[in-house]
């Protein structure tokens, strides 16, 4: 399966996603396996870690749906568009992805078919459920790069510049907890044309913005379900004021 929903029958205006949910390699990929270490399956180059716990009990206290991707960025990245050249990974944070070194174009065509086109579809289905949908993308993000200096933000709010309706004033709100640093726009830009983002919402017109919490904070369930009820009522809120 290419994703999972999650309350799709829920009244909420939200629609959470989660493009990075799974570290999943399906058993016709390569034989199950892209050939590196499970060590490295786990880290942040293979998904979000984190972000799919935060998700579910987001959208449950939004009383909103949820979709969650079923396989691993590795595979394919629903975030990215189809002529993106980071669509397949051949090579992500140190690490060599072999089972994508000699794909060919055949190869990246059939995950398209099994598995970016289905997530993208069943997305846009939901998204269309209400004409006043909002949707919050939740991503995690990895502390440090190999190499490269430590990231300090919690939070960190990504957004286009097409579209700051939402973001900008999430970015204003979260900056009142002053326990938090929050990045804006970091620990990178928001802006990639043919991303979910681009592709549901600002073409769209759909209110939106996208979450990035350092995953440090989020590995433990405990630690999900705190950050989804600090998130929640703080949406709302942003949401009230626009």
């Amino acid at each position: 399966m290419a994703y999972t929903i999650d309350g799709e029958h829920r009244p909420g205006r939200w629609l959470v996603t989660c493009d990075h949910a799974s570290n999943h390699v399906p058993d016709w990929v390569a034989g199950g396996s892209l050939g590196i270490p499970a060590a490295d399956m786990a880290r942040h180059i293979a998904w979000d870690v984190g972000a799919a716990g935060v998700a579910l009990t987001l959208g449950r206290l939004l009383d909103s749906p949820v979709i969650l991707s079923d396989f691993s960025r590795l595979v394919i990245d629903p975030n990215r568009g189809e002529d993106d050249p980071t669509l397949v990974m051949k090579l992500y944070d140190g690490t060599i992805i072999p089972a994508n070194r000699h794909i060919t174009a055949d190869g990246i065509e059939e995950r398209l078919d099994r598995l970016y086109r289905p997530y993208h579809a069943a997305y846009a289905r939901l998204a269309a459920l209400r004409p006043d949908r909002v949707i919050v993308a939740l991503h995690s993000f990895t502390p440090c790069l190999r190499g490269r200096a430590p990231r300090p933000w919690h939070v960190g709010v990504l957004y286009s510049h097409l579209d700051e309706r939402f973001s900008k004033p999430l970015i204003a709100r979260l900056t009142q907890e002053t326990d938090l640093t929050i990045g804006d726009n970091e620990p990178y830009s928001g802006h990639l044309p043919g991303d979910a983002i681009d592709r549901h919402a600002l073409r769209l017109g759909r209110h939106n913005t996208l979450i990035e919490i350092r995953n440090d904070l989020v590995a433990t369930e405990e630690a999900q379900a705190h950050w989804a009820a600090r998130l929640a009522p703080i949406l709302c809120d942003v949401l009230k004021g626009i």
